[in-house]
C-alpha cells in the first residue's frame, strides 16, 4: 500500500511537471503571436506614414541672387505658373514647338518626341502617343524609315482675341522641307491653328528644362496650303552656244 501510495505521488509529481511544461510553451506562443502581431502593426504604421510623406519629397529648384553693390544675397521667386506672359515668349513657345515638333530626323527622334511631349496638354498627349505608335501606317517612324529627314522653318505668327478677350489662339505658317536619300528636298507650305494655355510647370527637373514656364498645346490642326511644293533647289537650265553657218 505504501509502494502504491508512493507511485501515485511520484505520477502526480510528474503530472503536474508535464502540465506546467505544456502551460509555458502555450504562455511562449501567446507571446511570439503578440509580438508578430504588434510589428506587423508598427509596419503597417511605417508604410502609412510614408505614404503621407511622399508629396513632401520633392526637388523644387532655385536661383540665389547677389546683389552687385551691397552685397546682400536673396533667393529668386521660382515662378509659379500665375504671371501673364508677354507675347514674345509665346511666340518664342510656338516657333519652338512647330520647329521641333514637325520635323524629323532618326538621329533626333527620340529626344524630339520626349520634348515635345512636355508642351502637352492631356488630349493632346494622347494625339501624339497615337500618331507615333509604330502600328500606325502614317507614324513618322513608318513614313521616313526610308532615311528621308524634314527641317521646318516657320515664317510667321498670328495671334487672335476671342469675343470674350481671351488671346489663346495663334496661326502659325511654316514650311517644311523634305529631304529624301538622294540629298533633293521639296518644299511644302503649311499652316498650323494652335490653342494654347500657360500653366504651374512640371515638377519632373527634366520636363521643366525644356517647358520651364508650363506653357501647354491644349490643342493643333495642321493643314497643308494652296501652294504646290517645289524644289529647295530646283536645277538651273544651260545654254549651249550656237554655232555659225558655214
Amino acid at each position: 500500500m505504501k509502494r502504491d501510495a508512493a507511485l501515485q505521488a511520484y505520477f502526480a509529481e510528474a503530472a503536474s511537471w508535464d502540465a506546467d511544461r505544456v502551460a509555458a510553451s502555450e504562455r511562449s506562443v501567446r507571446t511570439a503571436w503578440r509580438v508578430a502581431v504588434g510589428a506587423c502593426v508598427l509596419a503597417v504604421a511605417a508604410i502609412f506614414a510614408l505614404v503621407l510623406l511622399m508629396p513632401l519629397k520633392r526637388v523644387d529648384p532655385f536661383v540665389i541672387r547677389v546683389d552687385n553693390a551691397t552685397g546682400i544675397v536673396d533667393v529668386v521667386p521660382v515662378f509659379a505658373g500665375q504671371a501673364a506672359m508677354p507675347e514674345v515668349v509665346t511666340r518664342y513657345f510656338l516657333d519652338h514647338y512647330l520647329t521641333v515638333c514637325e520635323r524629323f530626323n532618326f538621329s533626333t527622334a527620340e529626344s524630339d518626341y520626349e520634348e515635345c511631349s512636355s508642351f502637352h496638354g492631356p488630349a493632346r498627349h494622347q494625339e501624339w502617343m497615337t500618331l507615333w505608335d509604330r502600328s500606325n501606317p502614317e507614324s513618322p517612324l513608318n513614313r521616313h524609315k526610308d532615311g528621308s529627314s524634314v527641317r521646318v522653318q516657320v515664317s510667321s505668327i498670328t495671334f487672335f482675341k476671342r469675343g470674350s478677350g481671351t488671346e489663346d489662339l495663334a496661326q502659325v505658317r511654316y514650311v517644311k522641307a523634305l529631304r529624301t536619300g538622294n540629298g533633293n528636298e521639296q518644299r511644302s507650305y503649311w499652316i498650323a491653328t494652335v490653342q494654347y494655355v500657360y500653366g504651374a510647370p512640371s515638377k519632373d527637373p527634366r520636363m521643366r528644362r525644356w517647358n520651364p514656364l508650363g506653357f501647354k498645346i491644349v490643342d493643333i490642326r495642321t493643314e497643308a496650303e494652296a501652294t504646290q511644293p517645289e524644289p529647295a533647289n530646283p536645277p538651273t537650265a544651260t545654254t549651249g552656244t550656237a554655232g555659225s553657218a558655214p
